[in-house]
């Protein structure tokens, strides 16, 4: 089988980015035997940029995506493509990565089928003047972008309704969003180039006696017991994934918990990269 790489998304690993710095993060991702990495959580600051330059040099880890956002939400600070289009694509240049990734629509949007094709087709038109620079944009899927409209998904209008935009799948939101990842990954074959792996794992239903009696509280415990896990503690099929993403054309896989309940982020680290190892994907690190 063709391969790809196997890296690490960032994002629950903010915290570990403020007590240790973006340098010494990366080394210890290096440690647990990863050699590429997804940008986020991070703020593009000028010596956070060189930091995770020499980083990626000193490690030999390879810088595959960063992210920003079309636009910052109204009163928001932070960079957005729109706003700090040359700094962005500047900071790609200093960290040799060609992949931009969007992580989310602005929440007021969500919801609004014609609000969120007008920005579809503003992502559109920035995904093709990265084009000019050599950079692809992708835009990241939660579960609310499997909302229905005349019987298809916002998702895969979005994918219809653009050439130039690629998409980041990540399969525990689409789980979440009631469909088979497998299925998703292969329609958008040709269009993803980046993968979220994150397991999906029914939860314990902490329920206390006084919880029976409020039918309302006890609903909402028992409808709320979906979690983020470690690859291989839930039940996606984390391999026909991976093979149903490289016929796809998917380069990276980067794992991702969005919540550790309390667990180092190191740590789950590890234990999905044990298993990722354990179904015969060393060689991808």
């Amino acid at each position: 089988m063709q391969k790809a790489k196997i890296g690490v998304q960032m994002f629950n690993l903010k915290n570990k980015i403020l007590e240790l710095g973006a340098y010494e993060t990366l080394r210890k991702i290096k440690e647990l035997g990863f050699s590429a990495v997804e940008v986020t959580q991070i703020k593009m600051t000028e010596e956070n940029v060189a930091e995770l330059r020499r980083a990626s040099v000193d490690f030999d880890i390879k810088i595959a995506a960063i992210s920003a956002p079309l636009d910052t939400m109204p009163g928001m600070p932070g960079e957005s493509l729109t706003k700090d289009f040359d700094k962005i694509v500047n900071d790609c240049k200093i960290l040799d990565c060609n992949f931009i990734r969007i992580g989310m629509m602005p929440i007021t949007l969500m919801g609004h089928k014609d609000k969120a094709m007008e920005y579809i087709e503003n992502a559109e038109a920035m995904a093709e003047r990265l084009a000019e620079h050599g950079i692809e944009l992708y835009y990241h899927n939660h579960h609310i972008e499997f909302e229905k409209y005349d019987g298809e998904a916002l998702l895969d209008i979005m994918k219809n309704n653009t050439s130039k935009l690629g998409y980041e799948l990540d399969v525990h939101w689409v789980q979440r969003g009631g469909e088979n990842p497998i299925n998703v990954i292969k329609r958008f074959a040709g269009r993803v180039s980046l993968i979220h792996l994150k397991d999906y794992r029914i939860g314990n239903m902490d329920v206390q006696e006084e919880d029976y009696k409020d039918m309302s509280k006890f609903m909402q415990k028992f409808t709320n017991i979906i979690e983020f896990a470690e690859l291989g503690q839930g039940n996606l099929d984390i391999k026909g994934i991976i093979e149903a993403g490289v016929e796809s054309g998917v380069q990276y896989f980067l794992v991702e918990q969005d919540d550790t309940y309390g667990r180092d982020p190191f740590d789950t680290l590890k234990d999905s990269g044990d298993y990722l190892r354990k179904l015969g994907y060393g060689d991808w690190f």
